[in-house]
């Protein structure tokens, strides 16, 4: 059985190989790409996301471990002769639009759990693929960036602070009342494209915040981050201040709220309206 500390090795090493196979994919994004259909999570695959995909399930299958591969590409898949031993759920590629778009901010975000629900996750990384940031985090033993500890913002005045916001879906007009008050509480409003991404910069207090009650969110995408923002001393709860946990699955999306410490997490809370 893989400990916390090989685990955190695979998945160094999962983050590599990714590095090296995407590679060839990033000169040809600007050419016309093939059709290959839906994946598992609904979105239109590219060549480079399956690059990826493939890319992490080498690594996993060398360490000799067996697994179910719980992925927002192929779905669900299992390896080796106990497959319920460990999880590994996987967003290959968070933020493909940005990626083909040119736009320099997408990441690869891998968590392991011991049952397929976001509360056993243990060991966690997300790894900025344009400016070789990776975060990374194991239960107990904090979180990290570039091997350096992390730590989430104690700033608690939201008019000062910086909170993403993600209002991308059709169902903006429903949404955008019930965060109407705190936009207008609020000065600094971003979103950028890759929520796994921005949840790790909630964890290392680049940012306050971040907030997403769309409900399209799938717990592929931020598995890992949930991780690395718990141990870094960030708070993540329901919209509603609940406990966070879901199932893993490609299809299972969550709405959630996550914060640097509890004085800016009560100041949302209470602006979000149900």
């Amino acid at each position: 059985m893989q400990s916390q500390n090989d685990w955190l090795q695979i998945l160094f090493h999962c983050k590599e190989n990714v590095e090296k196979s995407i590679r060839p994919h990033l000169k040809t994004l600007r050419e016309p790409q093939p059709d290959l259909g839906k994946g598992a999570g609904g979105d239109p695959m590219k060549p480079v996301d399956l690059a990826a995909e493939k890319a992490i399930i080498e690594v996993l299958q060398q360490s000799g471990t067996s697994f179910t591969l719980i992925s927002e590409e192929s779905g669900l898949k299992e390896f080796g002769e106990n497959p319920a031993q460990y999880y590994v759920t996987v967003d290959p590629i968070d933020g493909t639009t940005n990626l083909v778009h040119g736009l320099p901010f997408y990441a690869s975000s891998i968590a392991i759990s011991t049952k397929p629900t976001l509360s056993t996750v243990f060991a966690a990384l997300v790894t900025d693929l344009v400016h070789g940031t990776t975060y990374t985090a194991k239960e107990g033993k904090g979180a990290y960036r570039n091997s350096e500890k992390i730590v989430s913002s104690t700033l608690g005045s939201l008019e000062t602070a910086l909170v993403g916001l993600d209002l991308n879906t059709y169902k903006v007009k429903e949404i955008a009342p019930q965060l109407t008050d705190l936009i207008q509480k609020t000065k600094h409003i971003r979103h950028f494209g890759a929520n796994a991404l921005e949840l790790c910069y909630v964890a290392d207090g680049t940012t306050d915040a971040f907030i997403d009650i769309r409900g399209r969110l799938r717990t592929t995408d931020m598995a890992a981050a949930f991780l690395i923002i718990k141990e870094a001393g960030g708070i993540i709860t329901t919209p509603v201040g609940d406990d966070l946990d879901a199932k893993l699955g490609p299809e299972q999306t969550v709405t959630f709220i996550a914060s640097g410490n509890t004085r800016i997490h009560k100041a949302i809370l209470s602006l979000v309206k149900p």
